[in-house]
């Protein structure tokens, strides 16, 4: 007997770090993003696309949750590049982990328990709060709001970019800050989508954590016609109205994680 659930995945464009447990910011769900299939088993065994592997906040939930399992995890976009992987697979894990063991927590109770898990492995500071909703969300300092705009996104990955490298050196963690300040105040998250990617890419540019490739491919999505900018924290470019300048396509799903 198994349960299986499936998180979106969730794309931060702008973000204002707070503390080791949060963030302030702009983020968006992906229709594509992790399934999981959660087993009965004497052992834990865990895998990654048919693979044994670690992921540390998935066994951190299912500890949390108090059962031994096997997992089957499956990723219907890159791992590691700005993409919440594994804020997905966590949340996916505990919906379905509950299920299959019957034990009864409620939605907020496994969120949280998620959210946990990914603080104490490192590997996320709110991914699972996007991935839970769906949609657009956003906080600016004065709580959780969301709106469910459609859109066809691309995007091009060419490699991660470690978040603590990121989060871990105090000269780059101000000038995000700063400039994450300085970008919320300007955005209307709730209005259109392509100013708000223009607003994130400006922000992206005044952290300075933009590669050469990912500014290339930005100015070949503008010079189509389209908008875009950097995913937080990957190597990784998005983009509305591009026509095809980038060489992946998922869709902005108002659609939460849930059981299938």
């Amino acid at each position: 007997m198994s349960a299986t659930a499936h998180a979106p995945g969730s794309v931060t464009i702008i973000f204002v770090p707070q503390d080791s447990e949060a963030s302030l910011g702009i983020s968006f769900a992906t229709a594509d993003g992790v399934t999981a299939t959660v087993e009965s088993t004497r052992d834990p065994f865990l895998f990654l696309d048919d693979r044994p592997a670690q992921v540390a906040p998935v066994t951190g939930v299912l500890d949390r949750l108090g059962v031994t399992a096997t997992v089957r995890l499956n990723t219907e976009v890159p791992i590691g590049c700005g993409f919440g992987v594994s804020g997905a697979a966590t949340l996916a894990t505990a919906l379905a982990a509950n299920e299959r063991f019957d034990l009864g927590h409620d939605r907020d109770a496994l969120v949280e328990m998620a959210h946990r898990a990914e603080v104490a492995a490192g590997t996320g500071l709110g991914d699972v709060f996007i991935q839970d909703r769906g949609g657009l969300v956003w906080n600016a300092g004065n709580g959780l709001r969301r709106a469910t705009p459609s859109a066809r996104i691309e995007y091009q990955s060419f490699g991660g970019i470690t978040t603590a490298a990121v989060l871990g050196d105090a000269g780059t963690l101000d000038r995000v800050a700063e400039a994450g300040r300085t970008a919320l105040a300007a955005v209307e998250p709730d209005g259109a989508l392509n100013p708000l990617f223009e607003a994130s890419w400006a922000f992206a540019e005044q952290t300075g954590l933009p590669t050469d490739r990912v500014a290339e491919a930005v100015a070949a999505v503008r010079e189509s016609g389209g908008t875009a900018t950097m995913a937080m924290l990957g190597e990784t470019v998005v983009a509305m109205g591009g026509d095809g300048a980038l060489a992946h396509q998922t869709e902005l799903t108002a659609t939460g994680a849930a059981l299938q």
